[in-house]
């Protein structure tokens, strides 16, 4: 898909910031729709495809965590980019908690934000797109993942997962017995070096799976954490 096909939502209250962010993210041949409330953006991502949704986290009325989890509630799978307040750890941990795939701390760089669309984007609509020479599946009791469709069921009934959850998911599941620390699940899944609070951004992202996908989240028996490391797949 071609960037110039990506449509991107910002929905963000203070106009200063919007109009900066349109006119940067439209100069890098995205298209932009924006938005200044969360009611607004719900009608548009109802209404309009939507490629990425890049939202505030405190916006007057409904706040950018209620749109989050609306929207996931609704079944949309587009990534979302939080846009949190800096040294807020709560607002980058209840937005992922809500189904957010990643978050920017204000103020920020436009460099680095559209290094993190970018990112979205790619492990989305590019690197999650399986060639038909690749396409399997991958069974492990009674979970299936199907690499072609992009499908996971456990006991033969869907699991919605998130786009990055299931690349996480695949990355660990191609890599059976394998242990990877946070940073480098960081680098393979969001496609960003790690930094201070990544290691958060990863463990969430795990326990979410675990909740789907294990018998017993507290104790699992794939998704396993190798203390001191990070986590493995073992089959």
């Amino acid at each position: 898909m071609n960037e110039i096909s990506h449509h991107i939502l910002v929905v963000e209250d203070d106009r200063a910031i919007s109009r900066g962010l349109e006119f940067a993210l439209k100069q890098e041949g995205f298209a932009v729709t924006v938005v200044e409330t969360g009611e607004a953006a719900l009608e548009v991502v109802r209404k309009q495809i939507i490629h990425l949704i890049l939202l505030d986290a405190r916006l007057p009325g409904m706040s950018g965590f209620d749109v989050c989890r609306q929207l996931r509630a609704e079944g949309k799978r587009q990534p979302i980019l939080m846009v949190t307040a800096r040294d807020e750890e709560v607002d980058k941990v209840l937005g992922l908690e809500l189904g957010a795939d990643d978050y920017i701390v204000k103020p920020f760089s436009l460099r680095e934000l559209i290094s993190r669309v970018r990112a979205a984007l790619r492990r989305t609509y590019g690197e999650l797109a399986v060639n038909d020479a690749d396409a399997s599946e991958i069974i492990f009791g009674n979970i299936k993942v199907d690499l072609a469709r992009l499908v996971v069921e456990r006991d033969d009934k869907t699991i919605p997962l998130t786009p990055t959850e299931f690349k996480l998911l695949r990355y660990l599941i191609t890599h059976p017995h394998r242990p990877f620390s946070r940073s480098a699940l960081i680098e393979a899944v969001w496609g960003y070096s790690s930094g201070i609070g990544d290691d958060r951004t990863v463990d969430v992202h795990i326990r979410h799976l675990r909740e789907k996908l294990e018998d017993d989240p507290a104790q699992p028996r794939w998704l396993v954490t190798m203390r001191g490391v990070g986590y493995k797949f073992e089959p």
